[in-house]
């Protein structure tokens, strides 16, 4: 239930509390006072657009505030919306989407408007009113569809995905695994282009190498070369180290500078024999410099970076693969699919056409009670190709007598049938199924005794729930458990609550303006006790 509603600069509201309590509640008016304001206050609540125009005279934004009871405890929802058409939205003072405003508050409130009358006048809007009220077995079959429809509609893309050329995927495919395997068969290893550079330059110049090689290698080995020469330093060091035991350290470092220099020519005959003078390992190893240099320019900067591109070009033509292999059956899973969804199309068609033989013979009798002597209400379910939303098509038609042709209700309803046939099918469809119904001018064009049984069936109505009514008759009025007037001075208005004599003297001005003249009073005094009538057990 809502406890609360606070607005500020909603419109010509520019501070107002509204403290509703159980039962009917009503709120009127004079026409332009901004009663329908507190309507535009429970959308904002319930998660519904924020209109710019809402905002007031009274600053750059708006704010709504709703305390609600339930079975949960305490709950606050609060919006604020800009100049801009911004907005702010709240939950137990913390900040929230609009959409999760919608999602917590929005199953609280039940809004319904004259206009729902356009809603009824499209397929879509009828089949919205069917679905609504569907059994929990009808909710299973139109969950059953929908679940249906979506792995269809999964199998439809991957097909789509696949694409309708199958040898293009399959040239993709050849051209993946080329790319692969030529990486592959490269067998390329890290910093292989560095060692097969310096060898390249080996190769090319071995004859200079075992030259320059040689040479030094004589300088060091033949007669009076570096090693004799040394030797002589060596005998002449032994010799003074007799005399003097102090040069010992200097025979020690020329013994050990002899023992590299002939280190130093072994390696140096070595590797001049080592060398390869073979034009045919030259030209082998300039042809693994040429492979990898033609794989790097076309397939990555770096060595690291050719192999990486191998192994996507395998990871690549395995999903190929895959995608080509399952596209084998996957023209046998749609038909299954499809079949699954004619099948849970044709169970949800059947809960739907019970769900609206229901709906339209509730609607009836709401109707009946509503002054219309014998009205005709045909909810039709048609049979459509499949679609996200099932297989059928609602329509709705209508007469206020089975004596009338009935036709589409925005063609062959008046203003008073109208607000009664919106009335009768929300109410048929489960409106008051939930805590708080609110109901916008949908008295439009009704009066008389109709007007008295419609207020008689929003207050029943009310019994156990909260229903909010923003009405310009006075009979439903009168039926109010609480009645609240919105009053305008100027570029302003204020909500006050009206009671006793007040009351009646709010209906005596909706009756016929006479306001606090003796026959205005005595005339709404006379509507609030046969309302009060009506609503006693046996009345």
């Amino acid at each position: 239930m809502l406890e609360e509603l606070h607005v500020a600069n909603l419109g010509l509201l520019e501070d107002a509390r509204f403290e509703p309590g159980p039962g009917l509640i009503v709120v009127t008016g004079e026409t332009g006072a901004g009663k329908t304001m507190l309507i535009g206050a429970l959308q904002l609540l319930g998660g519904g657009a924020a209109r710019r125009e809402r905002v007031g005279p009274g600053g750059d934004e708006l704010l709504v505030e709703g305390r609600f009871a339930t079975a949960a405890g305490e709950r606050v929802a609060a919006r604020r919306v800009t100049r801009e058409g911004r907005s702010k939205a709240y939950e137990d003072g913390a900040m929230v989407t609009a959409a999760r405003l919608a999602e917590q508050f929005g199953p609280l409130l039940e809004i319904v408007a004259q206009h729902d009358a356009l809603t009824l006048a499209r397929p879509a809007g009828v089949l919205d009113l069917i679905d609504a009220g569907l059994s929990s077995t009808g909710r299973g079959r139109l969950h059953d569809y929908l679940r249906a429809w979506e792995e269809l509609g999964r199998l439809r893309a991957e097909q789509r995905e696949l694409g309708g050329d199958r040898r293009a995927l399959e040239r993709e495919l050849d051209a993946a695994r080329l790319q692969a395997e030529e990486i592959a068969d490269a067998a390329l290893v890290p910093d292989e282009a560095i060692d097969l550079a310096i060898r390249a330059d080996r190769l090319r110049n071995a004859e200079a190498l075992t030259a320059g090689l040689t040479a030094a290698h004589r300088a060091l080995g033949d007669d009076d070369g570096a090693i004799d020469r040394l030797g002589n330093v060596i005998a002449e060091l032994r010799r003074l180290v007799a005399i003097d035991g102090s040069l010992d350290g200097l025979h020690a470092q020329a013994v050990a500078a002899s023992d590299l220099l002939g280190e130093l020519s072994t390696e140096l005959a070595g590797v001049a024999a080592d060398l390869d003078h073979d034009p045919a390992a030259l030209e082998s190893v300039e042809e693994r410099i040429r492979l990898i240099n033609d794989l790097r320019r076309k397939y990555g900067e770096t060595v690291a970076d050719v192999v990486r591109f191998g192994e996507d070009a395998e990871g690549r033509a395995g999903e190929i693969q895959r995608r080509l292999s399952s596209a084998e059956t996957l023209d046998g899973d749609i038909m299954k699919a499809t079949a699954v969804v004619a099948e849970a199309a044709a169970e949800l068609h059947k809960a739907r056409r019970r769900r609206a033989k229901a709906l339209a013979a509730a609607a009836a009798g709401h109707l009946r009670d509503l002054g219309m002597k014998d009205p005709l209400i045909e909810l039709t379910v048609e049979q459509i190709p499949p679609g996200p939303r099932g297989a059928d098509r609602a329509v709705l038609t209508f007469a206020s007598d089975r004596s009338l042709p009935a036709g589409p209700v925005n063609r062959i309803a008046s203003g008073g049938e109208l607000s009664r046939l919106v009335l009768s099918l929300r109410l048929a469809g489960g409106a008051g199924d939930v805590p708080v119904v609110a109901f916008d001018e949908i008295d439009a064009g009704v009066g008389g005794a109709t007007a008295l049984a419609m207020g008689e069936k929003l207050a029943r109505l009310a019994a156990g729930r909260q229903v909010l009514c923003v009405s310009h008759l006075p009979q439903i009025a009168a039926f109010a458990a609480a009645h609240f007037v919105v009053e305008r001075t100027g570029s302003t208005a204020v909500v006050h609550q009206v009671t006793g004599a007040a009351r009646a003297r709010e209906i005596a001005r909706m009756l016929s303006g006479l306001g606090e003249t003796s026959a205005g009073m005595d005339h709404a005094e006379e509507l609030l006790a046969a309302a009060a009538g009506r609503l006693r057990p046996g009345g």
